[in-house]
Parts: C-alpha cells; sequence; structure tokens
C-alpha cells in the first residue's frame, strides 16, 4: 500500500512529496503538465507587500521552512534553483519614501525592509526618488526544480505523465484503490485544475490569469530586481522576466496581445533603452477570493485531501501549507483556521 497518491507537480505537489519522502513515506505523482502556472511564473519570493509595505501573512515562518527544504532538495538532486537577489521598489515620491521608513521601523518588518534608501543609478531607470531594498529576497527557477523532481521520481517509479481520472477511485475501509494501486490517502495539488476535481470543486478557487514576457535588452544591465508597476528580472544574458499582467476574466492559458501590449506600456515607462521580445506565457494562478489558501481534508471522504489556493506566493507559501497539511493527516494537529477548507463549508 503506498501512503499517498500525489496529483499535481508544481510546487505544492513538489513541496508534499519531498516532505513525504523525507519522513519515511512512499509516494506515487500523477501530473500531465495541464496547469502551466508553476512552470510560467515568475518565481520570485518577497516577504513584503510592496504596494502597501506590509508584511505577507506569516512571513517569516515561511521562510524559515521554505528555503530549508528547497535547499535539500538542490542538494539532494545536484541542480540549483534558488537564486538570492535583493528587490529594488521604485519610489516615486518624498511621501513614499516616508511610507518606507515608517515601514521599516516596524518590529515586523525591520527584517525585511532596508532603513536606507538605494541611491544606486541604472543608465536606462530615471529614478529621483531613489528606491527601497527587500531582503529575504530571489526567485525560483521553477522549471529547473519540476523537470528535475520529475526526473528523479521517474528515477525511483514514483511518477506518472497520465491525467488523473477521478471516476475510477474507489473507496475502501482503510484507504482508496486506483486502478492497480492502492492508496492510504490521495493529496490533490492540482491548482487551477481543482475546478475539474468532482470532490473539491465546490471550493472557491478563483483563477487569475497572469501574462509575462521574456525580453532581451544588452543596454538595461542591472543585477537587482525592479519593482514597479511591473517587476524586472534578471536572468542570465541580458535576458530578463517581466510581469505580471492580472485578469480575473480569461481562465484560459493563452497569451494574448492585450496582456502583451499592457506589459510592454508599463515597461517602456519604466526604462528607456530597447528590447526584444523573445517569449511570452501565460497562466491562471489558483487564488482565492480572501486570500487565503484551501488546505485540508474532505468533509466526507477521509482519504482525500486539498493542497491547493497558492495564489501568486506559492514559492514562499508551497512548503509551508504542505508540512501543515502533512502534519494534520500523520498526527492529527489542526491546521490554522486561515487555510482549512472548513471555513469554506462553514459558509454555505
Amino acid at each position: 500500500m503506498i501512503d499517498y497518491l500525489i496529483v499535481g507537480n508544481g510546487l505544492a505537489g513538489i513541496s508534499f512529496a519531498e516532505i513525504a519522502i523525507q519522513q519515511g513515506k512512499s509516494i506515487y505523482v500523477f501530473d500531465n503538465d495541464s496547469q502551466p502556472s508553476s512552470r510560467v511564473a515568475g518565481g520570485l519570493y518577497n516577504p513584503v507587500v510592496l504596494k502597501r509595505f506590509s508584511e505577507v501573512w506569516k512571513a517569516k515562518e515561511q521562510i524559515d521552512f521554505a528555503f530549508p527544504l528547497y535547499h535539500a532538495i538542490q542538494a539532494k538532486l545536484n541542480v540549483i534553483f534558488d537564486y538570492e537577489i535583493p528587490i529594488l521598489r521604485k519610489l516615486y515620491s518624498i511621501e513614499e519614501q516616508n511610507n518606507w521608513f515608517q515601514a521599516a521601523d516596524k518590529p515586523n518588518l525591520a527584517q525585511f525592509l532596508d532603513s536606507k534608501l538605494v541611491k544606486q543609478t541604472y543608465e536606462s531607470i530615471t529614478s529621483p526618488f531613489h528606491y527601497g531594498k527587500v531582503n529575504h529576497s530571489g526567485y525560483l527557477n521553477i522549471s529547473v526544480l519540476i523537470e528535475a523532481y520529475s526526473t528523479y521520481l521517474k528515477s525511483i517509479n514514483s511518477f506518472s505523465s497520465e491525467g488523473f481520472e477521478y471516476d475510477t477511485i474507489e473507496f475502501l475501509e482503510h484507504g482508496i484503490q486506483y486502478k492497480n494501486r492502492i492508496a492510504k490517502h490521495i493529496i490533490f495539488a492540482e491548482g487551477f485544475g481543482l475546478h475539474a476535481n468532482p470532490y473539491f470543486n465546490d471550493l472557491p478557487l478563483d483563477g487569475t490569469k497572469g501574462e509575462l514576457l521574456i525580453i532581451k535588452a544588452p543596454d538595461l544591465q542591472l543585477d537587482v530586481v525592479i519593482k514597479s508597476s511591473v517587476f524586472i528580472l534578471p536572468i542570465g544574458k541580458d535576458l530578463y522576466k517581466v510581469g505580471a499582467t492580472y485578469d480575473w476574466s480569461d481562465k484560459t492559458n493563452t497569451p494574448t496581445e492585450a496582456g502583451k501590449q499592457e506589459l510592454i506600456e508599463k515597461l517602456s515607462e519604466l526604462i528607456s533603452c530597447d528590447f526584444e521580445i523573445v517569449n511570452h506565457f501565460a497562466g491562471v494562478r489558483p487564488t482565492v477570493k480572501d486570500r487565503r489558501p484551501l488546505v485540508g481534508t474532505h468533509p466526507i471522504h477521509s482519504q482525500l485531501h486539498v493542497l491547493n489556493g497558492l495564489g501568486t506566493r506559492g514559492v514562499m507559501l508551497g512548503p509551508y501549507l504542505a508540512n501543515q497539511l502533512f502534519q494534520h493527516i500523520e498526527e492529527n494537529i489542526p491546521l490554522e483556521k486561515e487555510i482549512d477548507i472548513v471555513r469554506c463549508y462553514k459558509k454555505k
């Protein structure tokens, strides 16, 4: 009997799989690459909401758990996908400077926001009010992580690229049977694909489409992330990731001309040098209206669990939430009320 079948090999699924393996549990993962949101995401991690200069929910706890796990995966797979890099928030007025200083003085934000403004000049960016620097920031090359982890799972015969067939689940007294496999639990970590899941599609997963560009800009010469109305993330060889748009109506993974033009306009307002578009991506983020994840156990079938709703902050949230769900299943430790899907069923 397998301990866990895991549906989805994005940030949530990988995090749960690795935690389970570290605890001596057996797993088997299904992923047919139908939901590319993890793969095409910017991959930025940042403990601060830079629009309002406020702390991300449970930021310290997320960081303290996530990065030891990522670094353990890097060591195990002999691959690098975590890159620490400062984020510089372009400031637009004296008022924004003052707001930055006030935020940096707060005890919960002092470790994340540098109290001294960065006055460095970048040739292609005008910034008379300078920049605020975010610490404990960087990005994951999520495609590298997913490819490496998929290869590892295949090497231990624990991966299938077949689509998951929900109607094939048979419920047993102490587990489930799925085709020729018997398991104690199924973890559904399928992102926006949750809408096709008959066991959890009543949850309020909304979905927000995001589009990104890869540009080539030899004259830009950035070694930091610049955050303004868009972010500019250097990824090497004069290439930069630029994002992202937010569309609450279109739920497809198809890049659009409107999304591209929005990014081009915002980027052109920020930088003065020429750039060439190399690639254009889109994906639907698994967002929730109350801005909290969807984690927990099915109200009728105790063998089925959901790990979803990571939204725009999956890099930091994925490991933290996966660990909570694992401890909840294995040790019966209650989930935090903010993330527990019980809150959704209570509203009905």
